[in-house]
Formats: C-alpha cells, structure tokens, sequence
C-alpha cells in the first residue's frame, strides 16, 4: 500500500520516522490550547480537538497522498486568532472559527481547480531552495531559543543564554545527534530527544507527572460551535485573506521544503503529488474548524521524521496514530522538554540548508531575493514574510533587470497578493 520498497524504506525506518516527527511536534497539544484559551475557549475541550485535529490531517494526508507530512493547528496561526482576530478586533470565538471554516473551503476550491499547484510550479528554482534554507534558519532558531541558548536582549535584540543544566543538557544531546549521524545510525534524532530527557529527569529538570493516563476531555464546549454566516460578512474579507495567505505560503514552503528531503521531487522540479497533499491541507483545515480549533496546516517538524529515514505515509499513519493515544496520555507527553526536542530542530535545520549550495549566488537576481527570502524568516519569526519579500524583490529586480516577460503571470498575481499582505501586516 505504501510502496516501501520503491521508495527505499522499511517498515522499522517508517516507525522511527513517525515517533521521531510525532516527538518533535507534540509541543503543539500544549501550546494550541494555552493560546486559544485565551480566546474564551475551553481549555480542557481544546487537548482534545487539537489532537483529533492532528491525528485526522496526518492520517489523511499519509493514506491519501503516501507522504511522510504531518498536520496540526498552525503555530503561526495561533496568535492571530486569538490576539488580532477575537482580543484585537473584538470577534467572538466562534465568528473565528467561522473565518477559519471559510477559508478552508475557499482553499480547498482554489486546490481543486489546480490553482494552488500552479502558485507552486510558478515559483522560480532558486527561491523553493531558499524557501527550504529559510525554514532551515527559522526552525534551528526555535530549537536554538528552546533549548536557552540564545534568549532576548533589550540592546541588541537576542544574546547567548546562561549555561544552564538544560542548556548543557541540550548541547550534548545536539552533539550526540550529529555524531549518531556521523556513524549513520537510524533514530539518531530520536535518540537523542529520548536521551535529554532522561538526562534532564536524572537531573530533576523534568518534573514527573502525577499521573499517566487520563481520560480524554469533552469537546462539547467547542465542537459545531462555529458562526460561518458572521464570518461571510464584508468586514471579515481582511481577516479571512490573511488566513488564506499564511496559511498558503506557510504550508507550501514546508512542503517544498520536506519534498525536497524526501525525495518527492521529480529532476525537473515538479513536487509529486503536491496536488493531493494541498487538498488533504484543506479539507483539514475544514475539519479543525468543526471540530474547535484554528487552521490546520503541513508542520515543518515532519522533517525530522524525514531526516530519520522516513519515506512513505506510513510514517505519518504512526504519527496520527500517536496523535489518538495522545488524547490518554497527555499528562506524559509533556514530560519531554523544549530542551531535548530543540537539538532535534537544529540538526533538522542543518539538513534543509544543505540544497543552498544550488543558488547562483553570482548572479544578484537571483541572490539578492533567495537571500532575502532565506533570512528574514527566522528574523521576523514569520515563513510567510520571508517569501512575500522574496516574491516581491524577485518581481521588482525582474522588472528593472529587463526580464519582466520572464515572469510568469501566475508570479505577478501571487506578487499582488504578497504588496497586499505586506500592507496589512504594516497596518496592524
């Protein structure tokens, strides 16, 4: 079912991978609900909806469309439903939801007739590569502040971080991953997530948790709670845009970017099966929203899965599945500190740079926006700002390069889109 053998894996690797990616982004069953709570939402009633989320995306995308993705409400997302869309502009909770169900089904529209496929195709060589070595950027940041290493600065924005017992803890485990890898051996990422934190529970950093299984909570509070004829309303035109386009260019960067170290990507740059992933992205989204919780969207974290030797949708079959048993043991899964899943992001984030080394750094049209794209990402904490800024200077440079007929017409219309988003992030 799963083609293992002509995609050069094993059952043992695609269970690794799973684990592996399922560890790495089980942060998401805690964050999601202390962001949305805030909303006015249920707490309790969000565990569950976030995992349900997670597990019903993953497990669609990995039967659907044989790849080794895994979906959950979008952290980038998360924020702008509770703090600019319901705390900002004073929407209820459930209009938010209903913003969120629109724009799912308009995406899964735009899938469905080959638009969003065609954005993808559109986007020059040289920035899908900066794309994936931004996000490489972008996710070894994250692990970087997880782990302490780095922390804020009030006068020069970021510094080193105390050495700590969980910064030192990271650190070896980071050199153990690399090592591990060094000598080829499968899991490495997995090992070394496992060995920090029983490193870091020796150690008394971990606290244990009073119990280890309990009963899934009731999504009543929030589940069909959604106001879709509020959110269809001219004034909600903003808010469900910039849904659409974070979501859009969030998840194809990530894809791009995990096709690319999974192999999914035919010599000519065509990403395979791009179509069926983007619509097992919205119709995910769709169901997220149902079932009470913001956009659902492709997670960058699936390529420490990859990295681990995953190939196929069984490795996101084991990261759904991982996803229900969440729902009993949630009190467990976080245990695992942001300490010993950071060194597996920054080893992830190594892996996704690697492919720079195909940019033409000689020739400034294709630098200046592949630069761009790649390093303002992890400074503006936002995928979708590196690449808007990337579309827009690629276009600009075209233009007053001469090769403005170069630029396809798919490429000015997600350029207007992009000097459109730009504006609105400046305005709020």
């Amino acid at each position: 079912m799963f083609k293992l053998k002509e995609n050069g894996s094993d059952v043992k690797t695609e269970v690794i991978g799973g684990l592996t990616t399922f560890l790495t982004m089980a942060y998401i069953i805690i964050v999601s609900p202390m962001i949305l709570s805030e909303a006015g939402m249920d707490k309790p009633a969000l565990i569950t909806a976030t995992c349900l989320a997670a597990a019903f995306g993953t497990l669609l995308v990995g039967l659907w469309a044989n790849v080794p993705f895994a979906m959950a409400p979008g952290v980038g997302l998360l924020p702008f439903f509770t703090y600019t869309l319901v705390l900002g502009q004073g929407l209820s909770w459930q209009t938010a939801l209903g913003v969120v169900f629109v724009s799912g089904v308009v995406f899964l529209i735009l899938t469905v007739v080959g638009i969003r496929e065609k954005v993808v195709t559109a986007i020059p060589m040289s920035l899908r590569i900066a794309t994936a070595a931004g996000i490489g950027l972008f996710i070894t940041f994250i692990g970087l502040k997880n782990m302490g290493l780095i922390v804020a600065n009030p006068a020069t924005l970021v510094s080193i971080g105390p050495m700590s017992r969980p910064v030192l803890i990271g650190l070896l485990a980071l050199f153990l991953i690399a090592i591990l890898e060094l000598r080829k051996v499968k899991g490495s990422i997995l090992i070394g997530i496992v060995a920090a934190t029983v490193a870091g529970a020796l150690l008394g950093e971990v606290a244990l948790p009073d119990a280890a299984v309990s009963v899934p909570p009731s999504l009543a509070p929030i589940a069909f709670k959604l106001d879709i004829l509020g959110a269809l309303r001219w004034g909600m035109v903003g808010a469900i845009f910039s849904f659409m386009f974070v979501d859009l260019f969030d998840s194809i960067g990530t894809i791009v970017a995990c096709s690319y170290e999974a192999g999914h990507v035919a010599p000519d740059g065509t990403i395979k099966k791009i179509d069926k992933v983007l619509e097992a992205d919205a119709v995910a989204t769709i169901v997220g929203s149902l079932l009470g919780t913001s956009t659902t969207t492709t997670y960058i974290e699936s390529a420490s899965g990859i990295a681990d030797g995953a190939r196929t949708g069984l490795a996101s079959v084991v990261t759904g599945i991982l996803f229900l048993v969440a729902l009993f043991f949630a009190p467990l899964i976080g245990v695992v500190p942001g300490f010993a899943t950071a060194p597996a992001l920054v080893i992830v984030g190594v892996f996704m740079f690697r492919n720079i080394k195909q940019i033409n750094f000689s020739d400034m049209k294709e630098a200046v926006p592949a630069f761009l794209t790649m390093i303002l990402m992890p400074l503006t904490f936002s995928i979708a700002t590196g690449l808007t800024v990337g579309f827009l200077s690629y276009i600009i440079i075209g233009v007053f390069s001469g090769d403005a007929k170069k630029i396809s017409l798919v490429m000015w219309i997600v350029g207007l889109l992009s000097a459109i988003n730009l504006a609105i992030t400046v305005v709020h």
